[in-house]
């Protein structure tokens, strides 16, 4: 049982609440202003024992084709175009605005089922424009309360009375309909999973050409785009595969410096990409090859290396910028200012053309293989030994550190325990000289290095 509805309406009336309510998480962002939604988000939806794709969308608008809100409209009816049934949603306490009336029309004429939720209908205050929704042409309409839940069981009822095929509850199966004894599986039968797909956020500075990439990578128009900068708000989830690679990519808002944020949606914005980091296993930075390596750049790199997340640098837009020896100087910048990553993979790009994106999934499956790697301890001791003999480690307070041994106790990002006489005493300079022979030796290159410090205990203490 699974099918898609789309929630359509003009901007303001509630959708992005309803959304986070069906689909039970504070996915969308919500705000008292209307036009916040602008991309076509989806979940996951439960209304009872239904299941099924939701997919929030921006407010209709009248607007020019060429202009954002007109962008945005498109996005919208691509949603209406894909749906199994519309919930269209009004203001009961507004009543039925004009507005509401011409795009009633628009939905009437997309041949689809359509479920009209006459939503804030809690109190008295909204049972007159409940009435009133009757005038829209689209049924009964369903009072609704995205705010307080009130209303599910009449939504449950109008969605099974719209699509009844989808809804309907499957046939029992006989138990005792085949005897027979199933035959035992060769290995050649034994069914294979899909492998899970790589969980990859794209981050970077406002205008960076992040939704135009993904764009791209998906060959269609999924996210909006333009000229303008900051046109994304909500992180985008899109799942694909590429070249037999399953991805789920996030597409985020653009990062700027936190001093230069005062707008209260730009916050939840912001804040909503770093969630996606955090989900994330490996993270495309991508940089303005038109002004690359700006210091917000290397502070997102930053970020998402503390956060333990394996790194790709994604160097956007070359093809405005000239091409010759730029792989030798982007490699000894990157290196240069992200000494923490070194080795990172650095992939130019272009997003507009398609230009590198071969290059950019090859180097994401890549750094999440070395994200993922582990290393046996019996080597790490030999490296450990090899270090310490060529660099003993510093003498502090006239008493000399002893390194006893090193193990690996988990991956993703790799993490390692050496265990010494001080913890408390080793220099951070020497654990970056560890770090970086680490990384040498056991080529693990754009990925965080964690190595924690443990003081063994002595037998002969009492």
């Amino acid at each position: 049982m699974s099918f898609t509805l789309a929630i359509v309406g003009r901007p303001n009336v509630g959708k992005s609440t309803l959304f986070n309510r069906l689909v039970g998480k504070k996915l969308a962002l919500v705000d008292d202003r209307p036009g916040v939604t602008r991309d076509r988000r989806e979940g996951g939806a439960h209304v009872g024992d239904l299941t099924s794709r939701m997919v929030d969308t921006a407010g209709l608008e009248e607007a020019d084709p060429t202009s954002l809100e007109g962008r945005m409209r498109a996005q919208t009816e691509a949603a209406i175009g894909a749906a199994d049934a519309i919930l269209f949603m009004m203001d009961a306490r507004a009543g039925v605005t004009p507005t509401d009336a011409a795009f009633a029309a628009l939905v009437r004429r997309a041949g689809r089922p359509v479920i009209l939720v006459a939503n804030k209908s809690e109190g008295r205050g909204g049972e007159a424009g409940a009435l009133e929704a009757f005038g829209l042409g689209l049924g009964t309409p369903v009072p609704f309360s995205a705010e307080h839940g009130e209303g599910l069981s009449d939504l449950y009822d109008a969605i099974c009375a719209a699509l009844p095929e989808a809804t309907a509850l499957p046939e029992e199966e006989d138990p005792f309909a085949d005897e027979e004894e199933p035959e035992e599986a060769t290995d050649e039968e034994v069914p294979t999973g899909p492998k899970r797909p790589i969980k990859v956020a794209v981050l970077g500075r406002p205008n960076a050409g992040k939704s135009t990439l993904i764009n791209r990578l998906l060959g269609e128009d999924r996210l909006l785009t333009g000229p303008e900068a900051g046109i994304t708000r909500d992180s985008i989830a899109v799942t694909m595969e590429y070249k037999g690679i399953p991805l789920e990519i996030f597409d985020t808002a653009g990062l700027r410096k936190r001093a230069r944020i005062e707008d209260k949606l730009e916050k939840l914005s912001a804040a909503d990409a770093l969630r996606a980091m955090k989900f994330a296993e490996v993270v495309v930075v991508l940089i303005d090859a038109t002004h690359p390596f700006e210091e917000q750049d290397l502070r997102i790199a930053d970020l998402v290396a503390r956060e333990g997340r394996a790194v790709v640098i994604g160097y956007n837009k070359t093809d405005m910028v000239p091409r010759g020896g730029l792989a030798t100087r982007l490699r000894e910048e990157a290196d240069r200012l992200l000494p923490q990553i070194k080795g990172m993979p650095i992939v130019p790009l272009s997003g507009l053309t398609g230009h590198g994106l071969d290059q950019l999934v090859s180097a994401i499956a890549a750094a999440h293989k070395v994200w993922n790697r582990r290393v046996a301890t019996n080597p790490l001791n030999r490296f450990l030994q090899q270090a310490t003999d060529q660099h003993p480690p510093p003498a502090v307070s006239g008493r000399r550190l002893t390194l006893r041994y090193m193990t690996q106790p988990k991956a993703r990002p790799p993490s390692f325990v050496l265990f010494c006489s001080r913890p408390e005493a080793v220099p951070e300079s020497y654990l970056r000289y560890l770090s970086n022979g680490l990384r040498e030796t056991f080529d693990l290159p754009g990925v965080p290095i964690r190595i924690a410090l443990r003081q063994k205990g002595n037998p002969y203490a009492k």
